[in-house]
């Protein structure tokens, strides 16, 4: 049995996504069925399940990066505060500003560690003069526990940074925008335990400030991280709840035995 921690209630949470019969379609083959999931402000969120179960699919769906597969067709709704993410008149831009996004594997820019962290703030024009710039990096670096490591080796490479470096910067790149919601697709996957627990310790300092939905394969590390966890299994939602009660004491024996290691 995976032990999760102890988490505060959640009950004062506001709902900040909602999604509503939510089916996704790749072609003529479905991937997510029927997903109705409501995810609380400043809550880590994990989704857990076996390979191909729909979570990444899922989270993409958030901010519409399944935009760029051309197969792919969605029905049902995603509401973010009240809005539809999928109306016709979603600036898309906008969503992915207010909604970003870590990956699976550290996907550093080939420019310097300052250049990594500023070029969202450039692109959406949140700064226009040095000062700014130097202070939204310091602080974006500071919030993903990197800047004392980095702070005199700025004009440096990135890509001469290690793995879980890497990956913070990804982390201060993402929120140097200052988005609202944080997504990530298994973050700690290409790290070492040593990286993978610096990223985890970050992830629940951040959901101080942000709302974080996290795929993970590790159900120990959604145990140790999440403040509600949901299960999915062949596209499907099968339980979704507060992690403690998923892992110590599900309401389904099919959560059951995926938790356990009876299957997955």
């Amino acid at each position: 049995m995976v032990m999760a921690k102890n988490k505060s209630d959640n009950k004062d949470n506001k709902i900040r996504f909602e999604t509503r019969d939510l089916n996704v379609f790749y072609g003529d083959k479905q991937a997510l069925f029927d997903v109705n999931l409501q995810i609380l402000e400043n809550n880590v969120t994990s989704l857990i399940g076996p390979s191909g179960c729909g979570k990444s699919t899922f989270l993409k769906c958030l901010n519409r990066m399944n935009d760029m597969v051309s197969i792919c067709r969605i029905d049902g709704q995603i509401i973010l505060d009240g809005h539809n993410i999928y109306d016709k008149n979603v600036d898309v831009v906008l969503l992915r500003e207010k909604v970003g996004m870590v990956f699976q594997k550290p996907n550093p820019f080939p420019k310097s560690i300052y250049e990594n962290v500023a070029y969202g703030p450039k692109i959406h024009g949140i700064a226009s003069n040095k000062d700014d710039f130097d202070e939204i990096v310091e602080n974006s670096l500071k919030k993903a526990g990197l800047w004392k490591e980095v702070k005199d080796r700025l004009n440096d490479s990135a890509i001469g940074l290690s793995g879980g470096q890497q990956q913070r910067l990804c982390i201060a790149r993402t929120i140097a925008i200052n988005p609202e919601v944080v997504l990530m697709d298994e973050p700690c996957s290409a790290l070492d335990p040593i990286a993978t627990a610096i990223i985890e310790d970050l992830i629940d300092e951040l959901k101080e400030n942000f709302t974080i939905v996290i795929v993970t394969h590790s159900m120990q590390q959604a145990a140790r991280i999440s403040d509600r966890t949901a299960f999915f299994h062949m596209g499907k939602i099968v339980e979704t709840g507060k992690t403690g009660d998923i892992f110590t004491n599900p309401k389904l024996k099919q959560t059951q035995d995926y938790i356990t290691g009876r299957f997955g």
